[in-house]
């Protein structure tokens, strides 16, 4: 698995997650959602990802997108 497969997942498990605590627990979970939702548009511009950095550390080979 490279970066750009490893970010995405996670980002598609938080967006899950958050997507049912909303339903299960709280509707302000939805907060999370958002959150990684705007996270991801602006590592679209700018090509930083603090998701990609942790996993960069802790040794993913490099992908495509987050060098």
């Amino acid at each position: 698995m490279n970066l750009d497969a490893a970010v995405l997942r996670f980002a598609g498990v938080v967006v899950m997650a958050s997507a049912l605590l909303s339903i299960f627990v709280h509707p302000y979970w939805i907060g999370l959602t958002i959150f990684a939702g705007f996270n991801m548009f602006q590592a679209s511009f700018t090509g930083l990802c603090p998701a990609a950095m942790v996993f960069k550390k802790l040794g993913v080979k490099p992908g495509n997108a987050f060098r």
